[in-house]
């Protein structure tokens, strides 16, 4: 298990904040809310995920990131609208290397697209990345054809850097990614 050494002081899951939105821990009492977002077969479109048919389906995926924040490998926040405590969409990191590199992945109701959240969003845990990880530089491998994500990271001043070929396994067909990168020296040097 990899994890990055100032990470290891997070004993806490932090909340965090934006003008709209609340970026809160996912619990077993999310459930129905994380079940919600993966049985929208236009939320797991572009993911290496089967869409949930059964509200038991989301157990394993709240368990796979509870697992991940307590080893400190990676943490992932359940996205609320300020006024109310129902999960929306997700974001985090979904890995740490040794070499300070993050992997992030985000998703969110499809109601709920073309309204900024996911750029709001995205922008705040990039900060957080930044400026309380050791996060020297944050990683999105992208489906080919999901433009929405490009556009979402394009944004928030990522780069597109390559094409990953063949890149993703999923029902025996490999896929496509396109890599997006930022790095901590992009981003001090955009908040100037």
């Amino acid at each position: 298990m990899i994890t990055v050494p100032d990470f290891a002081p997070l004993t806490v899951f932090p909340k965090l904040q934006t003008k709209r939105l609340s970026l809160v821990p996912i619990t077993m009492k999310h459930l129905e809310d994380i079940f919600a977002l993966f049985s929208d077969e236009h939320v797991t479109r572009f993911y290496n995920l089967h869409t949930f048919k059964q509200l038991q389906d989301a157990q394993p995926f709240i368990e796979f990131y509870i697992k991940k924040f307590n080893e400190k490998s990676g943490i992932r926040w359940g996205i609320t609208l300020e006024d109310s405590p129902q999960i929306i969409g997700t974001i985090g990191f979904n890995n740490f290397t040794k070499n300070h590199r993050a992997n992030i992945g985000y998703d969110l109701q499809s109601k709920y697209w073309n309204k900024g959240i996911l750029t709001e969003a995205l922008q705040r845990v990039v900060n957080f990345g930044f400026e309380h990880l050791a996060v020297n530089r944050i990683e999105a491998e992208v489906m080919i054809g999901n433009l929405a994500s490009e556009k979402v990271l394009l944004k928030n001043g990522f780069t597109r850097e390559a094409v990953l070929h063949d890149w993703m396994l999923f029902n025996n067909q490999h896929y496509d990614m396109t890599m997006f990168s930022l790095l901590k020296s992009q981003y001090l040097a955009n908040q100037a």
